[in-house]
């Protein structure tokens, strides 16, 4: 069964996904070298450290373990730290999951293209390692396809970052010059990065970083701003004509109490690119503030954009459910195979007799024509079984009629819910 092992920026904070992503250690062949663990893949970037899985069914517990432990071998992060900071997904939730990111739709800018690439690497690596497995190669090979045809069908790819550009055509009413404009940026993910390209495009040559989780000076060296510690934050968000806020913060990073602390002077305009928000609500009935947030912004949005995400995930359900049904009609495969090599093996003896007694070759075509008829109907009826959740149904009927004991060892497609599923703290 498949098992999805994740450390996220929905479920861990930067600095920890920071150290899960700085090794040079591959985890993946770590993992896969652990008992009962038949194949493992390992997506590793700045915003996720995520291993997939393939172990026996009831393995979920030895499944997880042998994750934590491998990313401890490569990072230094022990299973304790990561308590309440991953979650596991288990059977048919993984693929959609997995479809899911390859898509965009986990990233921090829903919708960026780099993920995918990411997705494709993950496997080569596995690969390169001989750390994979077939169903494994399945999964990630289903993603690209679903990412490939999530891309051609919505502009979900095209959203994420065009929503900082819609935002700023918006404030272009209330903006005589771009150039005077001395703004702050809050955040330093990728919508920072698309933000400060746009901000230069309309002309702003004014800009200061400020960054909750420090890396604000990082930033601001790679990209030639200023930057603004904590200590100076409230001051400049205060007095910055324009305030930009695109972070992944829970709470909001903007409040009426600081913008006072920094001497809000009656006059500000402030667009709030986070989700959830970055600028609390009661920002926007301060005496002279302009609130533009995501919100408004979206009852901009061309209806293909707005579209976008949902059309974007009912793809990947749909994928997902395709790819659960296909693994389901396969959990047979080895009693239907068992089932035809006893036939044919009967078929063959019964045709060296008749070749034996002087038969000529229309006695074998009819034996082939008739056996290939007999097993039609019970090899359809075993795939529908199968995508019922009725495998073992299926190798119970063979033993039963036929004596044949054809169940893999560790075998069913529909195990127990996984016992760490959800938010983990293992």
């Amino acid at each position: 069964m498949l098992l999805c092992v994740s450390a996220s920026h929905k479920t861990a904070p930067f600095d920890l996904l920071e150290r899960l992503s700085s090794h040079a250690t591959p985890i993946a062949p770590l993992i896969a070298e652990k008992d009962r663990i038949d194949g493992a893949v390992v997506l590793s970037t700045c915003n996720r450290v995520e291993a997939y899985l393939d172990v026996p069914a009831h393995a979920e517990i030895e499944g997880v373990t042998a994750a934590l432990e491998a990313i401890q071998a490569a990072t230094g992060v022990s299973p304790t730290e990561l308590e309440g900071a991953y979650e596991v997904k288990a059977g048919g939730r993984v693929a959609e999951h997995l479809f899911a990111v390859a898509s965009g739709l986990e990233s921090v800018v829903i919708g960026e293209g780099e993920i995918a690439g990411q997705v494709r690497r993950a496997l080569d690596d596995a690969r390169a390692f001989e750390a994979t497995s077939p169903e494994l190669e399945r999964l990630f090979q289903r993603a690209t396809e679903t990412q490939k045809g999530v891309k051609n069908a919505t502009a979900l790819g095209r959203a994420g970052r065009s929503l900082v550009r819609l935002a700023l055509e918006l404030a272009d009413s209330r903006i005589a010059d771009w150039t005077t404009q001395r703004t702050l940026l809050i955040g330093t993910g990728a919508y920072a990065a698309a933000t400060i390209a746009a901000l230069r495009d309309q002309g702003v040559t004014d800009i200061t970083v400020y960054s909750p989780s420090g890396r604000g000076e990082k930033f601001a060296l790679k990209h030639a701003i200023a930057w603004v510690d904590d200590d100076a934050f409230p001051a400049a968000a205060a007095t910055s004509d324009l305030v930009v806020t695109c972070t992944s913060r829970e709470e909001p990073v903007v409040t009426v109490e600081l913008l006072q602390r920094g001497g809000y002077a009656g006059r500000g305009f402030v667009i709030d690119l986070g989700l959830p928000r970055n600028v609390a609500h009661e920002v926007g009935e301060l005496e002279g503030m302009t609130l533009l947030d995501l919100e408004t912004i979206r009852l901009h949005a061309p209806l293909e954009e707005l579209r976008a995400h949902d059309d974007a995930r009912r793809m990947v359900r749909d994928a997902a459910a395709k790819f659960h049904l296909v693994g389901r009609e396969q959990s047979a495969a080895p009693a239907i195979v068992a089932l035809r090599e006893l036939v044919f093996e009967l078929l063959d003896a019964e045709i060296d007799r008749a070749k034996g007694r002087g038969d000529d070759e229309r006695i074998e075509q009819a034996l082939r024509h008739m056996v290939g008829r007999l097993l039609h109907t019970p090899t359809a009826r075993a795939r529908e079984l199968a995508a019922q959740g009725r495998a073992d149904d299926v190798f119970d009927a063979l033993e039963t009629l036929f004596g044949v004991d054809a169940r893999p060892a560790a075998a069913a497609t529909d195990a127990p819910a996984c016992p760490f599923t959800g938010n983990a703290s293992a």
